[in-house]
């Protein structure tokens, strides 16, 4: 459900009002992803395991407590490159548990459970926690989530995006800014509320479409979207119809039955990461314009294909991002009525 003019007048209103939190009261207990965090100051020292956490950080003015980085997908956005220039990045992808900790940090911010988490492949929970080190992870990856089904879990309720607020809020708890938190979901919530608005004065009818994240080999199948990740809310914020009918965040499915179901527009992903072949757009570019089955759908034919930042693909603050580029390719494609 789309909000309505009063919603958007409403929250222009809001938007207008000075923001103002109460700062934060220490010891500070909270619960995070099914683990209890108690804080007895602001933490002076992070590490962040994954982009989406080290770009809130960097939102929320934090960047000075940041004492390295890890897990990035595609280029910080230029308005945090300066802060970025003086961090570490510890690795492109996955860092080492030793690698964390010698950083001393208060804090550790993560994105992916599947990083640290139950069965993490840097490290448990648990083992930070032994440590005294607290893990925070975003609560965009856990909230109606379970990340005991599929590589990268699968949804049990559809991505919202007030899970990107809550993590927001919540690490501006923590860090006693509340007031930058504050002023950052506002900011957030009036771009989702334009973005909508545009969508709904394209009236696209009966489009389909495929979000094609990247494969672990060009000749297999890919990893694409599921219908209740950010990519899901996309579509759906803009009457699209996902073909990919799972709960899986990113399941795989192959190019004959996506092809069988021949989607109007094909999303795919671009990224600075090289983990994967197909984690190039052009090599996605190539690969659709050249397979014998993918070079077959309507949207390679006429050429309805939208690039799209990677990080956007994610449940992450670029998911609005995503979302005005996705209306913005609508319209430059000739979707739009």
């Amino acid at each position: 459900m789309t909000p309505s003019r009063f919603a958007l007048a409403a929250l222009a209103i809001g938007l207008s009002t000075p923001l103002w939190a109460a700062p934060t009261s220490y010891p500070l207990t909270l619960e995070n992803c099914g683990e209890t965090l108690t804080f007895a100051r602001a933490p002076e020292r992070s590490v962040t395991v994954g982009q989406a956490a080290t770009e809130v950080l960097y939102a929320l003015g934090l960047a000075e407590t940041v004492q390295g980085t890890s897990v990035w997908f595609t280029d910080v956005p230029e308005k945090f490159r300066e802060m970025d220039a003086g961090v570490e990045r510890m690795a492109d992808n996955d860092p080492s548990f030793e690698s964390i900790v010698a950083k001393r940090p208060d804090l550790v911010a993560v994105q992916f459970i599947w990083h640290i988490g139950p069965e993490g492949i840097v490290a448990t929970r648990d083992q930070f926690h032994e440590l005294d080190i607290p893990t925070y992870v975003m609560p965009a990856d856990c909230v109606e989530k379970d990340n005991t089904v599929g590589v990268d879990g699968t949804r049990l309720q559809p991505f919202s995006t007030a899970t990107l607020h809550q993590g927001v809020s919540e690490l501006a708890e923590i860090f006693d800014v509340q007031d930058r938190g504050a002023a950052l979901v506002a900011e957030l919530q009036a771009r989702e509320a334009a973005a909508i608005a545009r969508a709904q004065a394209l009236d696209v009818k009966d489009a389909s479409a495929v979000f094609w994240f990247s494969s672990a080999e060009m000749d297999i199948d890919p990893y694409v979207a599921g219908r209740k990740g950010a990519p899901g809310y996309m579509m759906e914020q803009l009457g699209i119809r996902n073909v990919v009918d799972s709960d899986e965040e990113w399941p795989v499915v192959g190019w004959e039955t996506i092809a069988r179901a021949n989607p109007s527009l094909i999303v795919i992903a671009e990224m600075n990461r090289r983990r994967f072949p197909a984690d190039s757009a052009a090599a996605k570019l190539e690969f659709l314009r050249s397979d014998p089955v993918a070079s077959q759908m309507e949207a390679v034919k006429q050429g309805r294909i939208v690039v799209m930042d990677a990080h956007a693909m994610d449940a992450t603050l670029r998911s609005i991002d995503g979302l005005e580029i996705l209306a913005e390719g609508l319209e430059k494609i000739g979707m739009a009525q």
